[in-house]
């Protein structure tokens, strides 16, 4: 019983924070989505079953789940992102220390933009 509440807390969390990474910039929302489902399938079928069926969040998480697929729309947000992220970096950090942001960034663009659309 405990353990499907802290299924459910771990749930509600990541729903928060993939939330809030859908309004906010520079931070990942559909990773905590992907993760909210993972969780509310094991604390909450109801609630995993909403997300699923919710006209918003729903089509991304059924297009990861059947294909791995992302959708051009939600690429191209990711790489703008990205893109900006890196000029941010680039004004804020000196040269040896951007190399780290700068590899993790592209090696995260070159990823998403390999997906299936």
């Amino acid at each position: 019983m405990i353990r499907r509440h802290l299924w459910l807390a771990a749930g509600s969390v990541c729903f928060v924070l993939g939330w809030l990474g859908m309004v906010l910039p520079m931070m990942p929302g559909f990773v905590f989505l992907l993760a909210a489902v993972f969780c509310f399938a094991r604390g909450n079928p109801e609630l995993e079953r909403w997300l699923k069926e919710h006209p918003e969040f729903g089509p991304p998480l059924a297009d990861w789940n059947e294909r791995r697929a992302i959708s051009r729309k939600a690429k191209r947000s990711a790489l703008i992102t990205i893109g900006v992220g890196a000029v941010v970096a680039a004004f804020m950090v000196s040269m040896p220390l951007l190399l780290l942001p700068l590899a993790s960034m592209s090696a995260a663009a070159a990823w998403i933009w390999t997906r299936a659309e």
